[in-house]
């Protein structure tokens, strides 16, 4: 479970569907538009990030909030730039 404050960030982060590249605990580097947060299959909270958030198509992925370890934001915006998850 992660804090309000970091929460707060995945919702700002959605709210303005904004490209971000994820590093995830175990060193995996994933991209892409913040869309959404929901639950995977497990029950897990996870951030839905999308490919391409013009294409309906576009493919989208779950990522476990709990496994995120920074958050960067790929495009300059007054909210934040990175995000450490690891106090």
């Amino acid at each position: 479970m992660i804090s309000c404050d970091l929460h707060d960030y995945i919702e700002i982060a959605c709210m303005y569907r904004l490209p971000v590249e994820l590093e995830l605990k175990d060193g995996v580097i994933q991209q892409g538009t913040a869309m959404d947060i929901a639950k995977n299959a497990s029950g897990e909270e996870c951030l839905l990030l999308a490919d391409n958030q013009d294409d309906s198509s576009a493919e989208s992925r779950l990522v476990v909030l709990d496994q995120i370890k920074t958050m960067r934001a790929l495009v300059s915006n007054p909210h934040f730039d990175v995000v450490n998850f690891l106090a």
